[in-house]
């Protein structure tokens, strides 16, 4: 690279260019997703209630409200089956119901009786569904003289989120670039040295894209993984720079020229960022071990982050620094001896390292103790402000309805026809379901049930239940029991049929399904990312003890991130001030993205810092001056990029979906906690402890590790 450069950079402009061209219309092809597994029980009911009675779950709903009297008033009634003929009439409206059609059900009139609901199923994939959704959306919503009416549902909810991820992304660019300029710009103290860097870094999101907008055209990529393609871009771009141009610098600053500095910083410093990309790609890819299109989207952005990083790093780069030379040099050299305050710092922390050790641990500890009291649940409106239309329909209903229509598990009863031979064994059923603890009300071919007894006759909709060979239920839970154990309620409506009769879906079933098998692959996970990442760190450092105090100190870093979302997104701390709603839980999959991101990311900077500790080490021999010295020489650096990618993930902060706002805050608190507590104290205190130890391979392990070509 820097014998030729120009060609080099020519062809990285062309990439760009290329890149670019393609990263402008990825935003239109990435999708939306649904919380559900593939192939499970819930997915598979879904489908049979779709091929054998042409129904499924609803998933909008407008909020009818009179404007005098109630619902049941003839002109309230009469305004509301209009709007259900409305709706439908638009286009991919596959079903619809309402409070009127389903002769007055109870479940679908609000307690006061000023409220009741009308509902619909869309046809297609969910984008396909929320972008015929938003086309009407906006004409459906009134406010008239006889009724008000509102949209919601969950594609409505999630629609929304996705306009304001998309918001969120477009004001984050406008943040998040001309703020790492600057703080680039005081790092190096030259406008050119932090264009060239940032430049870096634009160059990883605009490929990053464009490999995305290919991707799309053989797999389902989700619209939220533009918001991770952004700041991981950025960030790591900017990263890996910064590695690379310090190490350049300090080879110009020893006499070697622009060429012979190039291919020094990029020896040395180029197989750090190698390794260090294969750790963020490691941790990232195990998500691909989860069957959700949702998760995987995060693992297809990571990876290709990681890779056109390392590519800018390694190829781009380092050509620029060929051409440009001196105009990257510091303006002064730097000091000549080792008495900066990280070598400063590191020499006292060793000297003591028990008493600085345990207080740095205690804080760590308190400050993850929260994490023992983390609860998972379910994704539902919250996510969104509290100002947003859906939100506020959604609000309504938990108030002033006991249970949700568009929440109703839909039990399908192979075998059981629905004719005039079936009808007694339906109307048995459906009392026994009714009797179910938690259970607010049951629909099925005969009637409405609730509490053991029929509460309404069968109606003209009541149809939607017969069939030749089959029959299902609609079984509508108390919010309350959905929100206290939606996993006991559906354990409990399988139970009142023998085992294997009945297949459970609707919405609950769905998120359950989708929860267990998230638990299910967790362990296989977390097993493979400790273990190939152990592999990793190994191979880089020759060592068995260096990896694993990496693991441990990882695991702190984590228990913190967790202890911060528990406290502050769990219990409600801080809720007024980041414009949130606490839901007293923690959706799961985010917390495993997150997890996985912040555990590749701070094992970026472990081996930031191993890298120059050992590379002293294997000059020096000596344990506690290569610490000191591998530490003045990368602390800066790490310090550095930790402010510049919290800064990235901190532009997230104020988004208006809570899930964003958790990965910009839960990333903060664990890349600044790494950069601070964990790398100035932890890491010179437990490397000082072990002595001589930290070096110790078996012998087979050292014959191996010296056969492998990963040394200089």
């Amino acid at each position: 690279m820097a014998r030729r450069p120009r060609p080099v950079i020519w062809l990285s402009v062309l990439l760009a260019a290329l890149g670019l061209a393609l990263a402008a219309g990825a935003m239109d092809r990435l999708v939306l997703s649904r919380f559900e597994s593939p192939g499970s029980e819930s997915v598979a009911t879904r489908a049979e209630l779709a091929r054998i009675f042409d129904t499924g779950t609803p998933s909008v709903l407008l909020l009818v409200t009179a404007r005098n009297g109630d619902v049941d008033s003839a002109p309230v009634a009469a305004a509301g089956r209009a709007v259900e003929r409305e709706l439908a009439g638009q286009r991919g409206v596959a079903e619809t119901a309402s409070y009127w059609s389903r002769g007055k059900s109870p479940v679908m009139r609000s307690e006061n009786g000023g409220r009741a609901l009308v509902i619909a199923r869309m046809s297609g994939t969910v984008t396909e569904a929320r972008a015929r959704l938003a086309a009407f959306a906006p004409d459906l919503a009134r406010d008239g003289a006889v009724v008000k009416v509102e949209v919601g549902g969950a594609d409505e909810v999630f629609r929304q989120a996705a306009e304001q991820a998309r918001t969120d992304f477009l004001r984050a660019e406008l943040i998040v670039f001309p703020l790492v300029l600057l703080l680039l710009a005081v790092i190096y103290r030259r406008l050119s040295a932090a264009l060239l860097t940032l430049g870096m870094g634009l160059f990883s999101v605009v490929t990053t894209l464009a490999l995305l907008r290919l991707l799309t055209s053989v797999t389902d990529v989700s619209t939220f993984a533009a918001n991770l393609t952004l700041v991981m871009g950025i960030g790591l771009g900017v990263d890996y720079s910064l590695f690379v141009i310090s190490r350049f610098r300090e080879e110009l600053d020893t006499g070697h020229d622009a060429a012979e500095a190039t291919r020094r910083a990029v020896g040395r410093a180029g197989r750090t960022v190698a390794f260090s990309g294969l750790t963020v790609v490691v941790s990232l890819a195990c998500l691909l071990l989860f069957p959700f299109p949702f998760l995987r989207s995060f693992a297809y952005s990571g990876i290709a982050v990681v890779l056109t990083s390392v590519f800018a790093a390694l190829v781009v780069l380092p050509a620029a620094l060929a051409r440009l030379g001196d105009r990257v040099r510091r303006r002064t050299p730097a000091p000549a001896g080792r008495s900066g305050w990280w070598h400063t710092n590191a020499l006292r922390m060793m000297r003591r390292p028990l008493a600085y050790g345990i207080p740095a641990l205690a804080v760590l500890l308190a400050l993850a103790a929260p994490a023992l009291g983390i609860s998972f649940g379910t994704p539902d409106d919250r996510v969104l402000p509290a100002s947003t239309s859906s939100r506020l329909v959604q609000d309504r209903i938990r108030a002033e309805f006991a249970a949700e229509e568009t929440d109703a598990l839909q039990v399908l009863r192979p075998g059981l026809p629905g004719d005039a031979s079936g009808r007694d064994r339906i109307e048995a059923a459906a009392l026994r379901l009714s009797d179910v603890p938690g259970i607010r009300q049951v629909d099925a071919l005969t009637g409405s049930y609730a509490d053991g007894h029929r509460v309404l006759g069968p109606t003209p909709s009541s149809n939607r239940f017969a069939s030749g060979h089959d029959t299902w239920f609609s079984v509508i839970a108390t919010q309350k029991a959905l929100g206290a154990d939606p996993d006991r309620v559906i354990a409990d409506v399988r139970g009142a049929f023998g085992p294997g009769e009945v297949r459970v879906g609707g919405y609950p079933a769905e998120l359950a399904d989708f929860r267990s098998v998230l638990v299910d692959r967790l362990p296989l996970v977390l097993a493979l990312v400790l273990l190939v990442t152990f592999v990793i760190l190994f191979l880089m450092t020759g060592s068995l003890l260096l990896p694993a105090k990496a693991m441990v100190l990882n695991a702190l870093s984590m228990a913190v991130m967790f202890g911060a979302l528990v406290w502050i997104f769990q219990e409600g701390h801080l809720s007024g001030l980041l414009g949130f709603t606490a839901t007293g839980s923690l959706e799961p999959s985010i917390r495993i993205l997150m997890f996985c991101t912040a555990f590749g990311l701070s094992m970026d900077y472990e081996v930031f810092m191993l890298s120059r500790i050992k590379e002293e080490y294997d000059r020096t021999g000596d344990t506690v001056a290569s610490v000191a010295a591998g530490l003045e020489r990368g602390g800066p650096l790490i310090t550095s990029a930790a402010v510049i990618l919290a800064a990235s993930f901190a532009t997230y902060a104020s988004s208006g979906v809570v899930y964003l706002k958790m990965l910009g805050l839960g990333m903060v608190v664990v890349i600044l906690v790494d950069a601070t507590l964990i790398r100035a104290i932890l890491v010179p205190v437990l490397i000082r402890l072990a002595g001589r130890a930290n070096w110790w391979t078996p012998t087979p392990l050292t014959r191996l590790h010296h056969r492998l070509p990963l040394t200089d």
